[in-house]
């Protein structure tokens, strides 16, 4: 069934991280904007609840459901990949850890011939995002942005000797790694303020939604992308499920596509704007041939390290029986607090070769460890986890649409580990990671190694261990990448201008060109803040360090 159509000045797709900062600057000078979230709005209390993260991330209501196609680097497993799917995305799920990445990241994007996106260049668009409370650099800091930024303020014996034990190592602590520059160890910053998470739709939206230029629809998903000849026009979306009413909105300026690395490609390419093999395959009619869409896929895989603890309690036993009854009740009362936290609380960037001039991997522990094989469930016995990480992973795979009904769930395939270099930069990690937990800081409470064991000790047992324990680290990217008109592979230019399409732009993490080196939600942020800019023709902001 078809219902009316609405017409907007802009029309974005996807309530995450990029759709609703957009949605907020666009709207602030009178411009009418109409946001489309597949999911509900955000108004489970676990979403807020920083400790409420395991279950989110594994809920088949706020996330997509999707999983990678079997693959040789996770031993013919499907390794689930959790999207968020809701108002604020992958930020209402995530991991609340904040991480900009390295200097060079951005540095070498446009080294591939992306003018504007220079760390010089996008470091005001970090700047202005973010409200760093407590100690910062203002050359490198913001101040003024919506979304708070805390400093970890819940410690535990074993992440303090985590940290120290580095140091035994010659890796030194690094009191800010947000600074461009991330060598060495310390502690995490967090989407967190008064102990609830802060996510893109609690930072952004509250303003824009009072405004009558806006108009936000949750639990409607975009279909299919209209165009007339080559100038997209509007979109149409399905509100209420498969059996739902399909309405059409008209954009009188622009469509956005925030819909995130997975879906972006999808709905570009069941609209006509993608390989055109892959299109004829699904019976697409071609709007333009452009092959990179759905290529370019790179994840994060991860592989964490445990080990059994003793003569301390862990989180393992802190979330059960009285423990749990205090942690709750200094929640409660805005203090320091066990449910306040992020899942990884201290974190270590280093390098793989002692040659190389900036990390590559990266690690992150926890006084805590979780039941093998039960997703979310943590360990009865006391116990801390180290997982580890190559930074910025060759292996590359693709996300292709099944059909071209936007309800079926797309193929993605990541071919985690195909590049020879990803696995000798994950085995020098989980090697490391092995030595992290076993420093003198931490021999008072080391009891034994119980993931992979003490057994494993050759590079292919390591592998192996990797191929068959291995994760997602949920930082896709890269399906509709920016590149120069020389680059055969993109899909969008520096302004993030779909090629070959008039008004239609993507602003998410499909553009990135290639992996920062850190968690991807910064990064998508500061992505959509310098999108802004573009859209509503203004001059690039220039406020960097001196």
């Amino acid at each position: 069934m078809t219902s009316g159509t609405e017409i907007f000045d802009y029309v974005i797709i996807g309530g995450g991280s990029a759709g609703a900062l957009l949605t907020k600057r666009l709207s602030e000078d009178g411009a009418s904007v109409c946001l489309l979230e597949a999911g509900p709005r955000d108004l489970n209390p676990l979403i807020h609840i920083p400790a409420g993260y395991i279950k989110n991330v594994y809920s088949r209501t706020l996330t997509w459901n999707f999983e990678a196609e079997p693959g040789v680097g996770t031993n013919g497993r499907r390794v689930s990949l959790p999207q968020g799917r809701v108002l604020g995305g992958s930020s209402s799920i995530n991991g609340l850890n904040y991480n900009r990445g390295q200097s060079t990241d951005f540095d070498h994007w446009a080294e591939l011939g992306n003018a504007g996106w220079s760390f010089e260049e996008v470091l005001p668009y970090f700047r202005r995002t973010e409200r760093k409370i407590g100690p910062g650099d203002p050359q490198f800091r913001g101040q003024d942005g919506e979304l708070p930024i805390t400093d970890l303020d819940w410690h535990h014996p074993i992440s303090e000797a985590f940290v120290a034990g580095a140091g035994e190592l010659g890796i030194p602590q690094n009191p800010d790694y947000n600074t461009g520059h991330q060598d060495g160890a310390g502690y995490f910053q967090r989407t967190i303020y008064k102990g609830l998470r802060v996510s893109s739709a609690r930072a952004f939206l509250g303003t824009a939604r009072q405004r009558s230029n806006v108009q936000i629809y949750t639990n409607a998903q975009a279909t299919s992308i209209e165009f007339e000849g080559k100038r997209a026009s509007g979109v149409r979306y399905i509100k209420g499920g498969p059996s739902g009413k399909t309405r059409t909105v008209r954009a009188r300026r622009e469509v956005i596509i925030s819909a995130g690395t997975i879906n972006t490609p999808r709905l570009l390419q069941i609209s006509g704007v993608g390989p055109a093999g892959l299109l004829n395959d699904i019976n697409v009619p071609v709007v333009q041939d452009l092959p990179g869409v759905g290529q370019h896929l790179r994840d994060h895989y991860g592989v964490r390290m445990v080990s059994r603890v003793k003569n301390i309690r862990t989180i393992n036993n802190m979330v059960q029986g009285p423990p749990l009854l205090l942690e709750i009740a200094r929640w409660l009362l805005r203090r320091p607090s066990l449910l306040a936290v992020s899942p990884s609380l201290a974190h270590v960037f280093w390098k793989s070769r002692a040659e190389l001039n900036r990390p590559d991997l990266m690690f992150v522990f926890t006084p805590a460890s979780f039941r093998q094989g039960v997703a979310g469930l943590l360990d009865k016995d006391p116990g801390m986890t180290c997982g580890v990480w190559q930074e910025r992973p060759e292996s590359m795979g693709y996300v292709n649409a099944r059909t071209a009904n936007p309800f079926d769930a797309p193929i993605i395939q990541p071919n985690y580990l195909a590049a020879e270099e990803d696995q000798q930069v994950l085995l020098a990690g989980m090697r490391l990671a092995r030595n992290l937990m076993r420093t003198s800081a931490l021999a008072p409470w080391f009891d034994k190694e119980t993931a992979p064991g003490d057994d494993v000790e050759s590079d292919d047992e390591f592998l192996d261990f990797a191929r068959r324990e291995g994760t997602t680290v949920y930082h896709l990217i890269g399906t509709a990448r920016m590149g120069p008109a020389s680059d055969p592979g993109s899909v969008v230019d520096a302004q993030l201008r779909v090629k070959g399409i008039e008004n239609l732009r993507v602003v998410d993490a499909s553009i990135m060109p290639t992996m920062p080196s850190a968690n991807t939600n910064a990064a998508t942020l500061m992505i959509a803040e310098k999108a802004s800019d573009m859209i509503l023709g203004r001059p690039a902001a220039t406020d960097s360090p001196d």
